[in-house]
């Protein structure tokens, strides 16, 4: 009774040995009991970390793992086994491999859908109507890309570095700092310089209103005489319409021939006025005439009234001066005829009386 009891219970731990290394084994190549998992595809240009059993999340959270890694020439084509049946990827989707953490460590797949959520409804990814031209269905395969990596941003900055040691960019960012000094010198100058031309422009605009204030009765003066140009031009404009009259064209052709004519007479006629005037005693008649004449308007319309009143008065005494003579001479020659007669002689006349006849 105890050898049966003992060799049941060996039993039963070989039974349960054999039943955990069963679990460990599927549990090591990713399968499960009871689940309906699916699969699909991604390529990748560096799958660095990458290895089965590595990790595939959807939105921070765990679906699946990776199956197997396929390597050639060309790409890294990694197997995706998902577990959940009813999760629904809307293209576009892309698997990204990122390190565990920034220095390195095991990798893992992280998909990233870009359209617009789906709905439960409609089949799923495993059955036969999956739309393919929406989601991802299984055994498709979807691009990868490679997250950034401490080697990654190493490589990176060393490129930068031998970029930046190349072309000489630590003298080039020192003249660029030296530039933006001199530059910020300039501005400061340029606004005190600015603030100087401010005030300069507001005494200009002063002096400028001082001056429009000025020339503005000049304007004024100016529309006047724009007025008048106009006015003028108007006037012109119907002289030049009267000038193209034909009548008065032809007035003023036989007005110019009768000028002509005119001075050719005239030119005759000097000619012999010159000939004239070469004779000595024709100048000598001319010029007492001249003179006779000059004395005639004289005493017409004298130039110098009270001259010509004390030439007068002159004149006056001058006569009455000779009349008094005159008288004189004639008492003396009819004085003996007086005393011969025995007479008294008659008394003389009074100067400027008429002696009766």
């Amino acid at each position: 009774m105890r050898r049966s009891v003992r060799e049941a219970s060996l039993g039963f731990c070989l039974l349960a040995a054999i039943a955990s290394g069963l679990g460990l084994w599927f549990w090591l190549k990713g399968l499960s009991l009871g689940r309906q998992t699916w699969t699909m595809e991604a390529s990748f240009q560096d799958a660095a970390g990458l290895a089965p059993r590595s990790p595939v999340s959807y939105r921070g959270v765990m679906v699946g793992s990776v199956q197997a890694l396929r390597v050639s020439d060309r790409e890294v084509v990694a197997e995706l086994t998902i577990t959940d049946p009813n999760l629904r990827l809307a293209l576009p989707v892309v698997a990204r491999v990122a390190p565990s953490s920034l220095l390195g460590g095991d990798a893992a797949v992280s998909l990233m859908s870009g359209g617009r959520p789906l709905g439960s409804a409609g089949p799923g990814p495993k059955q036969a109507g999956c739309d393919s031209r929406r989601m991802v269905c299984q055994h498709n395969r979807i691009p990868g890309v490679t997250a950034a990596s401490f080697d990654t941003v190493t490589e990176t900055m060393q490129r930068l570095l031998n970029e930046a040691d190349r072309g000489q960019l630590v003298p080039q960012m020192v003249s660029a700092t030296k530039s933006f000094e001199d530059t910020a010198v300039e501005t400061r100058k340029l606004t005190r310089d600015g603030q100087l031309f401010v005030r300069d422009a507001r005494q200009a605009v002063a002096q400028l209103n001082a001056s429009m204030a000025k020339a503005t009765p000049i304007l004024n003066n100016l529309n006047a005489a724009s007025v008048d140009a106009q006015r003028a031009s108007r006037h012109a404009s119907q002289l030049a319409a009267r000038l193209d009259n034909p009548k008065l064209t032809a007035d003023l052709q036989a007005t110019l021939a009768n000028a002509r004519q005119l001075t050719n007479r005239w030119q005759a006629v000097g000619g012999d006025v010159q000939k004239l005037t070469g004779d000595p005693k024709v100048a000598d008649n001319i010029r007492s005439v001249s003179h006779g004449l000059a004395r005639f308007f004289d005493d017409l319309y004298p130039s110098n009234p009270e001259a010509v009143q004390q030439r007068s008065g002159g004149e006056t005494a001058r006569r009455e001066a000779a009349r008094a003579e005159r008288l004189r001479a004639d008492q003396e020659r009819l004085a003996p005829r007086s005393r011969s007669s025995g007479g008294v002689a008659p008394p003389a006349p009074a100067p400027g009386s008429v002696r009766g006849l």
